[in-house]
């Protein structure tokens, strides 16, 4: 008699949850009594960035109310797979991640969508042709920034008529950042062939990493004119390697970066660095406003945009007494 008692009443709760969820909502969780549970799956902690939008992300699901679950993949998609199917399995209201890598998400999203757990794409997007495992993608335009890269050089050595030998540090093999910021940059300085990109190695994003690539390009390169470096970790330790070789950063070779970090900003105050294209980590409200609105199977756009600009030495004077990451 008391497992029929609690079977009813389990069902009963069941039923009152699922009534409680509109549209796409998720397929348990909490938002039956008007309150969202969240799955969250970050890529890990490689940079002074992600550490900003980890921060951002769970600052703001406690402004929010939202219940986070949270995860950290280090930087390994098979991490990631396996944290989204334990949400689906926890029945949460919402998935969101940060995607290590472009490929590889089917099988897992359509894992989701059966489970009617809506998911949106933060900072990075994935390449699925079916845009409907996902809600929406939140994040920079990637492409813009290897762009807004590429001008900048192109402006600053535009009355330079000899080469102008670059060498690149790129993010993470695989991952939309480093595909698209590659793409943009090389669109950009395309259009004159002065420019030439003589050699180009992933530093996965990391300060470590950044210094121990540059340094073999350094030795195997000795007429290096700019370094482009997907993020600001790299390029500062780029930086390191840069010094060691008895170089001056920002003279000897002009360093353009993406992010605009504290620890970048300085260097760019510095002269150190030469430019920084901007990639907000701030991305928490907006996601959290997203996330309510998906789980309510309200209409939200399938491509939401962070506004960011560009910094050069004395914009990063006056910006960093102010910065919050």
């Amino acid at each position: 008699m008391f497992k029929r008692i609690s079977a009813l009443l389990l069902a009963g709760a069941v039923t009152m949850t699922m009534a409680g969820c509109g549209g796409d909502g998720g397929s348990g969780g909490s938002a039956g009594d008007g309150k969202i549970t969240m799955g969250f799956s970050q890529v890990g902690a490689e940079s002074g960035w992600r550490t900003a939008n980890t921060k951002s992300v769970q600052t703001a699901a406690e402004a929010a109310g939202v219940t986070l679950k949270f995860s950290d993949a280090q930087q390994k998609q098979e991490n990631q797979i396996k944290a989204i199917r334990s949400y689906i399995q926890q029945k949460v209201d919402v998935i969101a991640f940060s995607p290590v890598v472009e490929s590889g998400w089917d099988t897992v999203l359509k894992e989701a969508k059966n489970a009617a757990i809506p998911v949106i794409l933060t900072d990075r997007a994935v390449d699925s042709k079916d845009t409907s495992l996902y809600k929406t993608f939140l994040g920079s335009d990637f492409v813009e920034e290897g762009r807004k890269a590429g001008k900048w050089l192109t402006e600053e050595f535009k009355d330079t008529k000899d080469p102008v030998n670059i060498v690149e540090l790129q993010g993470t093999t695989g991952s939309a950042p480093a595909n698209d910021r590659k793409a943009g940059f090389a669109e950009a300085i395309g259009t004159d062939p002065k420019f030439k990109v003589i050699a180009s190695q992933t530093g996965d994003f990391t300060r470590a990493k950044g210094k121990e690539v540059m340094e073999a390009f350094l030795k195997a390169n000795p007429d290096i004119d700019v370094l482009y470096a997907h993020n600001d970790d790299m390029g500062l330790g780029a930086i390191e390697a840069i010094e060691g070789a008895g170089k001056v950063p920002g003279k000897d070779i002009k360093i353009i970066t993406i992010d605009a970090v504290k620890d970048g900003m300085q260097a760019l105050a510095d002269g150190k660095i030469s430019y920084i294209v901007e990639c907000s980590p701030l991305l928490g409200p907006q996601l959290m406003d997203l996330a309510a609105k998906a789980v309510k199977g309200e209409s939200i756009p399938a491509r939401v945009v962070t506004e960011e600009t560009t910094f050069t030495q004395e914009q990063a004077k006056e910006a960093l007494p102010s910065r919050q990451y």
